[in-house]
This record gives structure tokens, C-alpha cells and sequence, in this order.
């Protein structure tokens, strides 16, 4: 099925588990910003998000340094 991830089309298993997606992107769900059709996700919602047919993610990291 296909979504969208940040704006570019990306073709994912049908059904596929938000977390699932974090570990095939190499993300860390802990150090992610989650917005989801438009609606940010609470992080404590994650393991329970299944994508379907045309969702639309945008992901941000935190990314520390000095």
C-alpha cells in the first residue's frame, strides 16, 4: 500500500504497524515527533497506530548536540 512519509510516497505491507515503519526508517520512537493526517500522535499511542492506504506522516527528530 502506499503512504506518504514526510511528503514523499512510500510504499509500505498492508496494515503496517507505526513502530514497525520507526524500525525499518531506523527511528527511535522516544527521540520522535509524530504527525499523523494532520493530527500530532501522543507518543503513548505508537504501538497502537496501524497505517492504512493513504496516510500521510510527517516525522521529526530530536537531534541534540552542541
Amino acid at each position: 500500500m502506499q503512504i506518504l512519509v514526510n511528503g514523499v510516497a512510500r510504499t509500505v505491507s498492508e496494515g503496517m504497524p507505526l513502530l514497525e515503519l520507526f524500525a525499518s526508517l531506523g527511528l527511535k520512537p522516544e527521540s520522535t515527533v509524530v504527525e499523523h493526517n494532520a493530527v500530532v500522535i501522543e507518543r503513548e499511542r505508537f504501538a497502537g497506530l496501524t497505517l492504512t492506504e493513504g496516510d500521510a506522516l510527517e516525522l521529526v527528530r530530536f537531534v541534540g548536540g552542541g
